[in-house]
């Protein structure tokens, strides 16, 4: 296919000096070297502006999407005991289920102050965390003993684990382009696939107890800890973004697109010319629906978070400190040991 093509994205988001773009991956992917450049600049810019973009054309079938979306509605709907007996053990681990209310997701370090928060306006929401398969004494907590439901869902997100991985080896071939690095310099970071699939369910709730609480929120203000996240949402809403004015802009839900984000890794990795931008989740924008109802209805993501693979050190990249750029910002580190020490203090 000829060349020559121009990256046009489109813009989803654009208010208070944030603007994320809509970027089609497909010329990434297939076309020709100068398509992938002009997608892997657009991506890498997005990333340096708002650290946020839409991505379409991406490569995951909105079949399998739905198939994820109804098999962790399912998962959720069990028994109260059922998800408990699977429940999230150690930051190490960071595999199982999360009961609605444990988890507080919040820039705060200091594990006392994150308690406070956490008891007077706790996170609305439930989430099961699945990890990579096969590593020692790290077992995910499937559920797939307590019966054939069960097999199933271990089988939908197995599947999709694996396309999450390889779609961020993609992104990450992208980035390293857009910064004028080899296009597969990160391919030796990421291809052990020490991912995390979070499956998110935030329960209906009394429209009440935002009223009541002008601080509530689904979940805290927060960026995220490893390279990119991949978000799928549902036609719900609630997600918003940073602006550079301390603003929260809505990022509405577009069908068949992914939310993706960098995240703090990703930023300490490039000496911060990419950003990890804070964002939430609040109540829903009201839709006719539910317009009369005195309760906000349920809502479904899932994110899988991307990192590093854990035993790599991670230091400013080529090219992003020196020669009148500046100084490195950050000490290195290990992947898994900075993942820890934050994963510690948010529960």
């Amino acid at each position: 296919m000829a060349g020559n093509h121009e990256c046009k994205a489109t813009t989803a988001v654009e208010q208070d000096e944030l603007s994320i773009p809509i970027i089609d991956f497909e010329p990434f992917l297939n076309r020709s070297p100068s398509d992938k450049h002009s997608v892997a600049v657009a991506i890498t810019n997005a990333f340096k502006t708002s650290g946020f973009l839409y991505l379409k054309n991406h490569g995951i079938p909105p079949s399998v999407v739905s198939e994820v979306f109804a098999s962790s509605a399912r998962f959720f709907a069990r028994p109260q005991a059922q998800k408990d007996s699977l429940a999230w053990t150690t930051p190490q681990a960071n595999r199982g289920y999360v009961v609605y209310g444990r988890e507080k997701v919040t820039q705060a370090t200091d594990i006392a102050s994150i308690a406070a928060l956490r008891n007077a306006n706790p996170d609305l929401k439930e989430s099961m965390e699945i990890g990579r398969d096969g590593v020692d004494d790290l077992p995910n907590r499937w559920p797939d003993h307590l019966d054939e439901e069960g097999k199933d869902f271990k089988r939908v997100m197995q599947n999709f684990f694996h396309l999450g991985q390889d779609l961020h080896m993609k992104v990450m071939r992208a980035i390293a382009l857009g910064m004028g690095l080899p296009e597969t310099f990160f391919d030796e970071f990421t291809n052990s696939g020490d991912n995390t699939l979070r499956l998110l369910h935030y329960p209906p709730v009394s429209k009440d107890v935002f009223r009541k609480n002008p601080g509530q929120v689904r979940a805290g203000e927060h960026s995220d800890y490893g390279s990119i996240t991949l978000l799928f949402q549902d036609s719900r809403g609630g997600l918003q973004v940073r602006s550079p004015r301390g603003t929260f802009v809505d990022a509405v839900p577009i069908a068949d697109t992914i939310v993706v984000n960098a995240g703090d890794l990703l930023a300490r990795w490039s000496n911060d010319i990419i950003k990890s931008t804070r964002h939430r989740v609040v109540e829903p924008p009201v839709q006719e629906d539910n317009e009369s109802s005195d309760m906000y209805p349920a809502r479904y993501s899932v994110a899988y978070f991307c990192n590093p693979n854990l035993d790599k050190f991670i230091e400013a990249l080529p090219g992003t400190y020196g020669d009148g750029i500046g100084e490195k910002k950050y000490e290195g580190i290990h992947s898994g040991e900075y993942l820890v020490q934050r994963l510690t203090v948010t529960y």
